[in-house]
């Protein structure tokens, strides 16, 4: 039998998508090596798949005397995955990109390993720009991007199979409303919550909120017209009950709300605390139709209701401009190109 690993984490985002080419590979056995962080917690749930754990080696966005630790730490987390990797002596390696990919990619590299990433992004993230110098092939989710390196192929993003197979939750809400799913990504995002939290009573006063707030900042609240919960293992149900998705624009979570066709009002996080990418993300959608783009440096909650209601009395011309967008199987595209690099 083969072997893989598959490597990424620090967010959902970074893992969810190596998880969806992993449930559609066959023949092989499959490791993943990832950080003691929230890829660790998701993998329990995948007895199939082998955990091995290494140090995360992240760069801090701002002046801080940690950053001058990184070259010890990444030289360390390198060395660690070497003697995984050696262990494990796989036929091929899929990054899904995030700083846990990178000791992994430059490990693999040096041990003759190919290695296939992936870029959810409409721009690459720093991690990727690193691993692009190591590997074979970097896939990407937006055809766009592919344009920027002889290395790249448009693939699509890799979605999950359990995403399109969502039941209609139980709630008891008033089914004359719509109903506006609230989410932040997986470590939840305090400013959407803010929103929320603050203005609670009008937006319920127009329509039925599900809300998933993060587990760092969840309030145990009871409305009538309100669910709220710290975390979604079944998100597919709560995409499935939403008329409309407010949520940041981390491509694995807008891509999945794509290919579900649920328009989206997109919060992306601002230039302060990211590098920009989830605001071309959320401006590319934008012009393509699918979804509203409110930067945090221009809201105000007059906009954001009024965004809302647009979203709402438009939303058939959302859902005709997804239906447009050719749905890339990512999944088995990616699976081939794992398929044609793979040592033997």
């Amino acid at each position: 039998m083969k072997k893989i690993v598959l490597c990424g984490g620090g967010t959902a985002g970074h893992v969810y998508p190596a998880l969806a080419v992993a449930e559609k590979l066959k023949g092989y056995e499959i490791h993943f090596i990832g950080s003691d962080g929230m890829e660790k917690d998701i993998l329990k749930s995948y007895p199939n798949i082998i955990y091995h754990q290494i140090p995360a080696v992240k760069l801090q966005r701002k002046l801080t005397l940690q950053n001058l630790l990184i070259p010890f730490k990444l030289f360390k987390a390198i060395k660690m995955a070497k003697a995984e990797l050696k262990k494990i002596n796989p036929n091929i390696i899929f990054s899904k990109g995030g700083y846990v990919s990178v000791p992994v990619a430059i490990a693999g590299k040096k041990l003759n390993i190919p290695i296939i990433s992936h870029e959810s992004d409409l721009s690459f993230g720093l991690a990727n720009k690193i691993i692009l110098r190591y590997c074979m092939v970097m896939c990407t989710s937006f055809e766009k991007t592919a344009a920027q390196s002889k290395k790249c192929v448009y693939t699509g993003q890799p979605i999950r199979s359990k995403i399109l197979s969502g039941k209609k939750l139980a709630l008891d809400f008033d089914n004359a409303r719509p109903t506006i799913l609230v989410l932040g990504g997986s470590l939840g995002a305090k400013f959407l919550n803010d929103i929320i939290f603050n203005n609670l009573d009008k937006i319920l006063s127009h329509y039925n909120i599900l809300h998933i707030s993060g587990k760092k900042n969840f309030k145990n609240i009871t409305r009538k017209n309100y669910k709220q919960v710290a975390y979604a293992n079944n998100i597919e149900d709560f995409y499935k009950s939403a008329d409309v998705v407010v949520c940041r624009s981390g491509s694995g979570v807008i891509n999945e709300l794509l290919s579900l066709e649920k328009p989206m009002l997109l919060i992306p996080l601002s230039k302060k605390a990211s590098r920009g990418d989830q605001i071309e993300n959320a401006k590319a959608f934008e012009e393509k139709g699918y979804a509203i783009c409110l930067c945090e440096e221009d809201y105000t909650f007059d906009k954001f209701m009024k965004n809302i209601e647009k979203i709402i009395k438009n939303k058939e011309n959302f859902i005709k401009n997804m239906k447009k967008t050719a749905k890339n199987d990512a999944v088995s595209k990616i699976c081939e190109i794992i398929e044609q690099n793979a040592i033997e």
